[in-house]
């Protein structure tokens, strides 16, 4: 597969005032989140003291820790992605009407149990119900990749009637022409009394694709499309993306646009062209449903996306490498029945 290029020739453009003026508050913002340097707090400080003074304080109001609930307890800060640096919309008011709403599950390395929305932690799976394995590979065992609870969806997914409990497996072994074979299943966690404890994996799995049991922490929040941008509406932001760059040192793609990480519904973590599929059934374009990623977010983007609660703080995730760092993206369709699925992946 080959990498959409990353424009960086442009004509100069011009930033308004009203942009120097966003710019200039998120040099106060992020410096109270540690992510710039006290000489540029202060030259924003300098140049619009007002508005700097209020964008620090509402910093500072969702830089306090609150408790979470339920299992979390064992991690028990909420995550808050920092609001973007600058006004997207303002800069590049194109992308408004692309807005989405993603949840991002920021995984952290705990003790789920099986009633708990997890990544890699066990599954609430009756005993009555065998265990799923690869149709690939005789007898293989699948293991747990994602379980989440409709309340920890955050009303973005539309759960199939009846149900409030999504869960996702994937057989972890080699396979010709894809990275893992993922299942999908949305069952009721009321109906479920004694439970199936997931089978031990054997022989030899290729590193990175068992997820380290994490808690989850959702956050719902909005995104823009980054390689899902259409062409023509790229190629016609791209002098602003780079005059916003060299002006305020805020990247489009890595800074403001899509959210990095596992995650839920809004755009595909994508590291190269989009592959949306279309559902055999029906021939439409299927949904998005789960992004599961390598890492929360590589070495740019993390310096706008890292929650609050994790700045300059070292953590453990759920250990995944999928391919270089890459991702594997899950689509449904939700007109179908028995909402089929399927499947795409991509690294860098």
């Amino acid at each position: 597969m080959l990498c959409r290029p990353l424009r960086r020739a442009g004509r100069p453009g011009v930033v308004g005032v009203a942009a120097r003026t966003a710019v200039a508050a998120a040099g106060t913002a992020t410096a109270v989140s540690g992510r710039v340097s006290r000489h540029q707090a202060e030259r924003a400080a300098a140049q619009h003291p007002a508005v700097c003074r209020r964008v620090a304080a509402a910093v500072n109001r969702i830089s306090r820790p609150t408790c979470g609930d339920r299992a979390r307890s064992l991690c028990p800060m909420t995550r808050r992605t920092p609001p973007r640096p600058l006004d997207v919309e303002q800069l590049f008011p194109e992308v408004a009407p692309l807005r989405k709403r993603t949840v991002r599950l920021h995984p952290r390395a705990g003790a789920p149990t099986c009633r708990d929305s997890s990544v890699g932690g066990p599954l609430l799976w009756p005993l009555e119900e065998p265990w799923p394995v690869c149709p690939y590979h005789h007898r293989s065992a699948m293991v747990p990749v994602v379980q989440v609870r409709a309340a920890d969806a955050l009303g973005l997914v539309p759960f199939p009637a009846g149900r409030d409990l999504l869960q996702v497996l994937w057989c972890p072994r080699r396979h010709d022409g894809c990275w893992v074979v993922p299942e999908v299943h949305w069952r009721d966690a009321a109906a479920v009394g004694a439970v199936r404890e997931a089978p031990a994996v054997g022989g030899e799995v290729p590193y990175g694709k068992i997820p380290r049991p994490c808690v989850v922490h959702p956050e719902l929040v909005e995104e823009y499309p980054s390689w899902d941008l259409p062409y023509e509406l790229w190629d016609l932001l791209e002098p602003r993306f780079e005059q916003v760059e060299a002006e305020t040192g805020w990247d489009y793609q890595y800074h403001l646009s899509t959210a990095p990480g596992t995650k839920l519904g809004g755009y595909p973590g994508w590291c190269q062209d989009p592959q949306w599929p279309d559902c055999s059934g029906c021939g439409q374009r299927m949904d998005h449903l789960l992004t599961v990623e390598s890492r929360e977010a590589d070495a740019a983007s993390r310096l706008t996306w890292t929650p609050v609660e994790d700045q300059g703080v070292r953590y453990e995730d759920a250990g995944l490498m999928l391919g270089d760092a890459g991702g594997v993206y899950l689509f449904e369709c939700r007109r179908c029945p028995g909402r089929p699925v399927k499947e795409r992946f991509d690294c860098s």
